[in-house]
């Protein structure tokens, strides 16, 4: 019987919001629902930096290898120095932030709110200095999730809007769309080529989407309900698609739900590539490091998951190969 992969110590005590490997290293960023953002050292397995704050972090990013980013739940937007081991704010929305990224392409920080606003701040502010934002742009409704790859932002909001900015011109959608899928949009992962989306959403469903309006890779998008090749008697048809995180070398995705279960796919050939052993609890998160090689699966209660899974909090760190995730 297939194992899991080792687990990090001192995990959260309460449901994990994100966890997010540096884009430089393989240090592992998490923040959680007990108040806390604690970065991992996960080559030595330790807890490096907590920081906790009265106030609970519903996302968090990477600014480089010393600096860290969360979005709260009274609406700041906070900054995290690992070497000082000290916190301020950057700034804040008038509802909770549950969106937060990083530009390293243009330096820009985003963030997105309940407050039915993405803001664009300007990543060079000192520690210490609270201002407001660079730019503001309106969403029809509260933000869900969004995610980033290179100069294309994609922002899901209320149930079914998609917007698609260029962050080179963000004063209006590059693209304004409707989700093919029914249900609300709860992740988004973009394609590592820049190409395109992946949505996932409550109802189970992942749609994988081309920004290029062209009719023949238009004809390519297509729409597929993510379930295990085999289920038991507890899980459900429609567990919410939490994460969809892409393999920064194969293209490759895998996906997070509600039911304990991640599943890498080839989205070009439509099929699974791999299906890791059911983990204990909801999937709330996942992160591949730098080269691929590692998974970071966050294992948590979700608040929106299957009350009968188990409510502990997991960190695990996967040791991924060829046969989980190659598309060749």
């Amino acid at each position: 019987m297939e194992k899991h992969g080792r687990e990090l110590v001192s995990p959260p005590e309460d449901a994990i919001s994100r966890a997010r490997f540096s884009l430089h290293s393989n240090k592992l960023l998490v923040s959680s629902w007990d108040s806390s953002v604690t970065l991992y050292d996960v080559d030595e397995n330790v807890a490096r930096v907590k920081f906790s704050h009265p106030t609970q972090p519903l996302d968090c990013c990477f600014l480089d290898d010393f600096n860290g980013l969360s979005g709260d739940s009274d609406g700041t937007v906070r900054r995290y120095n690992f070497s000082t081991q000290k916190e301020d704010i950057l700034g804040k929305h008038e509802a909770l932030v549950n969106s937060v990224e990083f530009s390293e392409v243009t330096g820009q920080i985003i963030t997105g709110s309940w407050d039915k606003n993405l803001r664009f701040w300007d990543a060079r502010v000192a520690d210490g200095s609270e201002r407001t934002a660079v730019h503001k742009c309106e969403q029809p409704a509260i933000v869900e999730c969004m995610s980033l790859a290179g100069y294309y932002l994609v922002v899901a909001s209320g149930i079914t809007t998609i917007n698609i900015y260029d962050l080179r011109n963000v004063s209006r959608p590059m693209q304004e769309r409707r989700s093919p899928l029914k249900y609300k949009t709860v992740s988004i992962g973009c394609y590592p080529n820049h190409l395109g989306y992946a949505i996932g959403s409550v109802d189970g469903r992942v749609a994988l989407e081309f920004f290029d309006l062209s009719e023949s890779l238009q004809t390519n998008s297509y729409a597929f309900r993510c379930l295990p090749k085999s289920r038991n008697a507890t899980c459900s048809l429609s567990a919410a698609v939490n994460a969809i995180e892409y393999h920064p070398i194969y293209g490759s995705f895998s996906t997070g739900d509600n039911d304990g279960y991640c599943l890498t796919w080839n989205g070009e050939k439509k099929k699974m590539l791999y299906q890791y052993p059911r983990y204990p609890s909801s999937i709330a998160s996942l992160s591949y490091n730098r080269d691929g090689q590692l998974l970071a699966v966050a294992s948590s209660y979700t608040y929106q998951g299957d009350e009968k899974m188990n409510e502990t909090t997991h960190i695990f760190i996967e040791n991924v190969n060829d046969a989980h995730a190659s598309i060749v």
